[in-house]
């Protein structure tokens, strides 16, 4: 953790108390990894995405087609926990199986430091949201993951986020019906995933009440809104889960194509951070304290005088 105080209360409340003050909604950006998580951080966002779609492509180099194991999600997790201090928001998928599977999910994910866990109603394997040939499992089974979500919760503060892929297998009635069942099942927000117009997205909140995600997808189904618009529409949560991600892409592939050019990095300065911003960023002066703290006396005890007489 970093050198400051870490905030008065637990990531789960300060997340909960934030979504339940309202306006404006909680932009949430995504990260797929650890140092992600710390340009969140650092550039004063309130909480953190661990996006399953970011950490496949980042970490398997594949596409969001549910390759992603429970083993390596929950190790993302525990990482970025130790990273920051914002609430984390865990997308655990379909939860890993069945609603017994998802009891376990949930408690490795809750100890790992996730402050809210999203599953959902695909089969497994899933695909990314705004992927064709997309199937769901009965609304019965995913009311019963629901359930086992919230019973398995050690901490009453976590939050439940239960997203429906319906509209895009069963249209737009179906997922209403669906969020407002998942809802009913104990979840504390609702996720209608893929809405394909801002009418779409107006009856969606109307139609299911409580706190709800918007997934702005550059390039997706659902057409990109102002927080401002998302606001007057009724949702609590701008979800934007692979922007930096995608950032980056660009950013790598523009210094290397810089270095590829021109052989060397002596003009490309103004392509990356400096040195010093990195380790900033890393926190090595944090860690320069602490071996400084735990170094001693690396000369040892001076040993005693023998008497040669």
């Amino acid at each position: 953790m970093s050198p400051a105080s870490p905030p008065s209360r637990a990531p789960t409340t300060r997340l909960r108390r934030r979504l339940a003050a309202g306006s404006p909604p909680l932009l949430l950006p995504g990260a797929p990894n650890a140092l992600t998580a710390r340009v969140i951080e650092e550039t004063g966002f309130e909480a953190v995405y661990v996006s399953g779609a970011g950490v496949t492509n980042t970490f398997l180099g594949s596409p969001d087609l549910g390759l992603l194991t429970l083993d390596e999600l929950v190790a993302h997790v525990a990482a970025m926990r130790d990273a920051v201090e914002l609430p984390l928001v865990v997308d655990a998928d379909t939860g890993f199986g069945n609603a017994i599977n998802v009891r376990r999910t949930v408690g490795r994910l809750e100890r790992a430091g996730a402050a809210a866990i999203q599953i959902e109603d695909q089969v497994n394997p899933k695909k990314c949201g705004h992927f064709a040939g997309k199937e769901v499992i009965a609304a019965a089974e995913m009311v019963g993951k629901v359930a086992a979500a919230v019973d398995a919760r050690i901490d009453d503060d976590l939050l439940i986020i239960a997203r429906t892929d319906a509209r895009a297998t069963d249209g737009l009635d179906e997922a209403c019906e669906r969020a407002n069942a998942y809802l009913a099942a104990g979840a504390d927000v609702a996720f209608v995933e893929a809405p394909r117009s801002i009418e779409e997205m107006r009856q969606v909140t109307a139609r299911v009440p409580g706190l709800h995600v918007a997934n702005m997808v550059e390039g997706g189904l659902t057409p990109l809104q102002p927080l401002e618009t998302l606001r007057d529409l009724g949702f609590a949560i701008a979800l934007y889960a692979n922007t930096a991600m995608r950032g980056a892409i660009l950013g790598m592939r523009d210094v290397l194509l810089h270095l590829g050019e021109h052989g060397d990095t002596l003009a490309a300065g103004d392509l990356m951070v400096t040195w010093e911003e990195r380790q900033s960023l890393v926190r090595k002066p944090y860690f320069d304290e602490l071996d400084q703290r735990y170094a001693g006396d690396t000369q040892g005890p001076t040993p005693p005088m023998r008497s040669t007489e």
